[in-house]
């Protein structure tokens, strides 16, 4: 009987370790285009602060037990396989392979992605958002008043599909799942409701997504605001919060348009976990 006791005890003990916060999460990482300036200086830096020209644009799926979600959807889809293009002066963008082409090679059905969450609305980011019809879009409120509002301030023929989605609209931070591994960040400035993502990966560790707090590594380095920010003030503030949560949490900092980056990073299929 004794030992029957026993068992029951480490019976009872294993099934709560089971039940505890430790989802399967996973992240891929997708190459969703290039582009190339020749002047950087409008980021805020001089072209002297660095001699990166280039900018990888990535797109993430993120998996977890309980859903699965879009992070940034990449250069508009129509750029695909249309070489290099010169969409203004000086500014030449590629997309070689659509995110939906990559998918599609490993079996992601995008009618079965659960959510939808843009760092922000600008074209290097929302290319194939409007494909994932089925998906519910979390968003700043800002950003979406920004976006929807008589004269948005982006580019409403990219994103328009997006208000047709399901659609959550946040004020602030927001746990994605509820138990702490996917959190969206608010970090308005680049644009009024920008936003990044905090994972809570078990073997990488605590991992962050800048969206564009950042372009460049240089760009933290020197905590420059580009000019086309909409609020500088602001935008400084999101960078103090974001380095906070990073020096508390130890998180590793993944800056997304960063090229030196996008080179040692794996793509999918390849994820980390």
């Amino acid at each position: 009987m004794k030992h029957l006791k026993i068992l029951l005890v480490l019976f009872l003990i294993s099934s709560c370790a089971t039940n505890t916060n430790d989802p399967n999460l996973k992240l891929y990482v997708f190459d969703c285009g290039l582009i190339k300036f020749d002047d950087i200086s409008f980021f805020g830096l001089s072209n002297e602060d660095t001699e990166v020209r280039e900018l990888f644009v990535p797109c993430y799926i993120i998996e977890h037990d309980q859903g699965s979600l879009l992070w940034d959807a990449g250069l508009p889809l129509s750029f695909v396989g249309k070489g290099k293009i010169i969409t203004r002066p000086g500014v030449e963008q590629s997309y070689e392979i659509s995110l939906i082409e990559q998918m599609e090679k490993m079996n992601f059905k995008i009618d079965e992605i659960d959510f939808i969450a843009l760092s922000h609305l600008h074209s290097d980011h929302v290319g194939a958002a409007t494909m994932f019809k089925e998906a519910t879009w979390l968003v700043q409120e800002p950003e979406f008043e920004a976006a929807f509002s008589p004269s948005p301030i982006f580019d409403l023929s990219l994103y328009e599909g997006l208000k047709s989605n399901k659609r959550q609209i946040l004020n602030g931070d927001f746990d994605v799942f509820g138990d702490g591994s996917v959190t969206i960040l608010s970090a308005p400035g680049h644009t009024p409701g920008h936003q990044v993502l905090l994972l809570d990966l078990k073997a990488f560790g605590p991992l962050l997504l800048s969206g564009d707090l950042y372009h460049f590594v240089k760009s933290r380095e020197l905590k420059s605001v580009p000019d086309f920010n909409v609020n500088a003030e602001e935008t400084l503030e999101s960078m103090s919060k974001i380095e906070n949560i990073i020096a508390t949490k130890k998180a590793t900092l993944w800056i997304e348009h960063s090229l030196d980056l996008s080179q040692t990073i794996d793509l999918a299929p390849a994820y980390y976990d």
